[in-house]
């Protein structure tokens, strides 16, 4: 266990609790539980297996690759199987009192007037861009600092990482869908019609729609979305850890990435995938867990440490 980093004990942490939840939790009527604890049991032993393979520093360029990004490649998975371990836990969606709560603040649904009152296909687009950057930001950047700066590399997986499981355990119990229930035969769309006076939602305008990133978004939402995972947004949340290291390693890029960040969290609105306190929260979000990320990386990998330098 000597050579476990602070990203395998948060990894190994978060499968552990959600197994010993979904434990506790176990019932004949979801008889899908028995699968996710072999998949948390399985994902366990394989992470610690690739601790150790590569604990000499000797191991194959493919494991050692592994090592570095295998946080990475579980984030898909762990965030779809909130919406099961969330079924599990039972808790009512809490979309109703978010939708109440924005009705009381602004008198309107941001999250529907917003792209109504500003359709032109430019604006949509750009937005949609901005919201499909993160994957960007998730993926690529780690991918720039392997190449440049591994040190930094293993912070920026580390302290993302951190951020993205705090965000995951907060889903499987405050289930929040978002406001793509105003667009389905759901009780929050007739509650729409009650706090405005029996007007229904509009649909997608035509200029908006027809925008390729409003199609690529749309295919990647319908793929990989998960349900009741909406508060806080990991969008907002993660997209700000990352602009927090672009600051630290990646100066060149740092206003760009503030930029696009800026429009990422406005696009999470406009695009009608999360309310505005769903923003804030994830703003809080980012906020508190990469101060308590950063803290725990130092004492937990005081050998490993930050880079010194930015990449110039």
């Amino acid at each position: 266990m000597r050579s476990y980093r602070f990203i395998d004990w948060a990894t190994q942490g978060y499968l552990v609790t959600v197994a010993l939840l979904v434990f506790s939790l176990r019932g004949d009527a979801l008889s899908y539980w028995p699968w996710l604890l072999l998949a948390h049991s399985s994902a366990m032993g394989a992470i610690h297996g690739l601790v150790r393979a590569t604990a000499s520093g000797k191991a194959s360029p493919l494991l050692q690759f592994l090592r570095e990004f295998y946080p990475i490649l579980l984030y898909t998975g762990f965030y779809r199987e909130t919406e099961l371990i969330n079924a599990l836990v039972g808790t009512p969606r809490l979309d109703p009192h978010l939708i109440r709560f924005e009705h009381q603040v602004f008198g309107y649904q941001p999250s529907v007037s917003f792209m109504n009152a500003a359709p032109q296909i430019w604006l949509s687009e750009l937005l949609y861009a901005a919201y499909f950057s993160f994957y960007l930001m998730v993926a690529g950047i780690p991918l720039w600092l392997w190449l440049r700066q591994p040190t930094a590399l293993r912070h920026f997986v580390a302290v993302m990482s951190f951020v993205f499981y705090g965000c995951y355990l907060t889903y499987l119990f405050v289930p929040v869908i978002g406001p793509r229930l105003f667009f389905r035969n759901s009780p929050e769309r007739s509650l729409y019609g009650e706090l405005y006076g029996g007007i229904l939602p509009p649909g997608f305008p035509d200029s908006v729609s027809s925008g390729p990133f409003f199609q690529i978004v749309r295919f990647v939402y319908r793929t990989f979305e998960a349900g009741s995972a909406a508060f806080p947004s990991s969008h907002v949340a993660v997209a700000l850890t990352t602009l927090w290291f672009s600051w630290r390693y990646l100066r060149p890029i740092r206003w760009l990435h503030t930029l696009v960040a800026f429009l990422l969290c406005v696009s999470t609105v406009y695009g009608r995938y999360h309310y505005v306190i769903d923003v804030v929260a994830g703003i809080l979000t980012a906020a508190i867990l990469v101060p308590v990320g950063n803290w725990l990386y130092d004492r937990i990998d005081p050998r490993a440490g930050r880079a010194t330098n930015a990449i110039h």
